[in-house]
């Protein structure tokens, strides 16, 4: 009897160890989480779509909008002294509706690579998009829009409130056709049509 006893309590404790173990690396990624700030968080937002961008090869050009921000909520609307921010970048290069899916994959294939979980993938010949999430709780996608454009964004999980500083980047002339946001310039592999078989 003794000895079963025993058996038991040690098999509850095995167990007891094994999820405190496997719990160990979703603890460190909210103590992360807690101590950022949303100004930190803008910043993590950022490198993590400079080294999308950056991985995008051959390389495209891209402009970034103005982050957004905002106040965390509870369920009666009311403010938790805690906030939310995106970063976004869109594509200014031509993606070729042939390219778009190799676009996609070059994408997908870098987020797998960075231990970015896959969460939602959009199959449509016109609205493609691919949706993922990071250890560290930030949120990213990549969605083919209007025109065919690219657009990324990475969204934080809540923080700690914050001042979120303005890119410092040049304003563009209007006259300039990237200041409308559509792609307009020509890559002989981003733009290029496959030839008919």
């Amino acid at each position: 009897m003794k000895f079963r006893l025993l058996i038991t309590v040690f098999a509850a404790l095995s167990l007891a160890g094994c999820s405190v173990t496997d719990n160990t690396a979703d603890t460190q990624s909210r103590s992360k989480q807690t101590r950022m700030d949303m100004q930190e968080a803008a910043d993590r937002a950022d490198e993590i779509l400079d080294a999308t961008m950056e991985a995008i090869k051959p390389p495209v050009k891209w402009d970034r909008n103005a982050p957004r921000s905002g106040p965390c909520t509870d369920f009666k609307n009311d403010s938790t002294g805690r906030g939310d921010v995106k970063q976004s970048r869109y594509v200014l290069t031509i993606i070729s509706p042939e390219r778009r899916g190799s676009f996609i994959g070059v994408v997908e294939r870098h987020w797998k690579k960075n231990g970015y979980k896959i969460t939602s993938v959009r199959d449509s010949k016109d609205m493609s998009a691919i949706f993922a999430s990071t250890p560290d709780g930030f949120g990213l996608a990549l969605k083919i829009g209007y025109k065919g454009q690219a657009f990324f964004d990475a969204s934080s999980p809540c923080v700690t409130e914050s001042k979120v500083a303005d890119p410092t980047t040049e304003t563009l002339d209007p006259d300039d056709p990237a200041s409308k946001g559509l792609p307009y310039l020509h890559s002989d592999f981003w733009s290029a049509a496959t030839p008919a078989s």
